[in-house]
């Protein structure tokens, strides 16, 4: 069976071996172990702070294998991104120009350095092992337990939630957005100045970037059809955070041009359909074909599983394994949701 849960101190072996998997485009799960340690500590941090803080920090969750105790995938949140070191991107703006004399108008895009995601809340950190890409839906139960973990706790998360989307990079993994603009300023790969700033050193971009906006119609045409544009390999990500109810905010990746999508946080779908109760007792067996998510929402032992639930008089009953992996007893409280929607039977 799978469950999601934080992150512990002995778990560093294995996000080590899960990072040496992601190869590039992930520069959140670097395979460099002092990285990942601290890591690993800013996430027990942010689990075990009051209500409120702000400073950032980001939960970090795991999804064991339970039969092989290994580590599978891993995602994450992080909280109030550009508090310590500003969070940038470019927002597009329009402009229209009016000419009498000779009559003309003349529609321009621009490309504006800002941070307007100050105290957000950021989706990150989502990666599964190829080696259970085979295995249904866990890339549902990766990308879905951290709305689980908002539900259960939203006053530890900020109103707006985003998500920032690969940009589409070549068959050799150069981006022509960062061709046409970035080399320009740093004088190094994109693969590089992308690392620099995974790894939380923003300060070289403010340092260097340009101030002003930047007119799109002086860049090459190649740059500017990827301005938006996700990864070929993030489409499928991005689609899931739309049935969340993501939408793109207008702006996009300072390296790549990729989408930087934005939700308010009660209107995140898992979340809103999440509802809470007591375990009323556990019934023998596994869950096949699983239909919900199920949560211990308990802050010292977060953990969420796919099974099915079934609403009883006395409560909520559960798989035995189940309930086993949730560590959840009779009486417990636990939270569960749809995995989708669902889907009206022919005639309804």
């Amino acid at each position: 069976m799978f469950v999601v849960r934080p992150v512990r101190l002995d778990d560093l072996d294995g996000l080590m071996e899960l990072a040496h998997k992601t190869g590039t485009g992930l520069t959140t799960l670097p395979a460099h172990r002092p990285a990942l340690q601290e890591k690993i500590e800013d996430s027990i941090t942010a689990f075990s702070l009051p209500e409120g803080s702000s400073d950032k920090h980001g939960y970090l969750l795991v999804l064991e294998d339970t039969e092989k105790g290994k580590i599978a995938g891993t995602s994450a949140l992080i909280v109030n991104v550009g508090l310590d070191k500003p969070f940038y991107s470019y927002r597009i703006l329009h402009q229209a120009q009016l000419s009498k004399e000779p009559e003309m108008r003349v529609d321009t895009q621009l490309l504006q350095l800002s941070n307007d995601f100050t105290g957000a809340t950021e989706m990150a950190t989502l990666f599964l092992n190829p080696d259970y890409h085979h295995v249904g839906k866990l890339g549902k139960l990766l990308a879905k337990a951290r709305y689980m973990l908002i539900a259960s706790h939203p006053k530890r998360f900020g109103e707006q939630i985003i998500a920032e989307i690969r940009g589409w990079v070549d068959e050799n993994g150069e981006s022509p957005f960062w061709e046409a603009i970035g080399r320009h300023f740093f004088g190094m790969d994109f693969t590089v100045a992308d690392e620099i700033n995974g790894r939380g050193n923003s300060q070289f971009i403010s340092d260097l970037m340009p101030k002003h906006p930047i007119y799109t119609a002086l860049l090459p045409k190649e740059a500017r059809d990827v301005i938006g544009r996700p990864h070929d390999g993030a489409a499928p990500a991005k689609r899931l955070l739309e049935k969340e109810g993501f939408h793109f905010s207008g702006a996009v990746d300072i390296f790549d041009a990729g989408p930087e999508m934005v939700v308010q946080k009660n209107a995140i779908w898992t979340a809103r359909k999440s509802v809470m109760g007591a375990l009323g007792g556990c019934v023998d067996g596994e869950s096949h074909d699983p239909v919900h998510l199920a949560c211990n929402p308990d802050l010292d032992n977060f953990r969420v599983t796919l099974t099915n639930v079934v609403e009883g008089t006395s409560g909520l009953w559960l798989p035995s394994e189940a309930a086993s992996v949730l560590e959840l007893k009779e009486g417990d409280a636990m939270r569960y949701a749809p995995v989708d929607p669902i889907k009206p039977k022919a005639g309804e």
